[in-house]
């Protein structure tokens, strides 16, 4: 019986990990498609708000686990 719950806890740990990184990569998308339109550069800024939501989804996710 124990095992069968430190399965299910593994597995819900493990989707709590991956909830972040989408909502960082499309606020990331977002911005950086915004500054791209307004610079006129969306080659350049497209890339780098990507880059920085990810980062941004990785240290929200993270933060998480330290609570718990």
């Amino acid at each position: 019986m124990k095992k069968e719950k430190k399965k299910i806890n593994e597995k819900n740990k493990k989707e709590d990990e991956s909830y972040w990184l989408p909502i960082g990569m499309c606020l990331g998308i977002s911005i950086g498609t915004a500054i791209g339109a307004a610079t006129n550069n969306i080659g350049l800024w497209l890339p780098m708000g990507l880059g920085i939501g990810l980062c941004f989804g990785v240290a929200f996710s993270s933060g998480e686990d330290e609570n718990k």
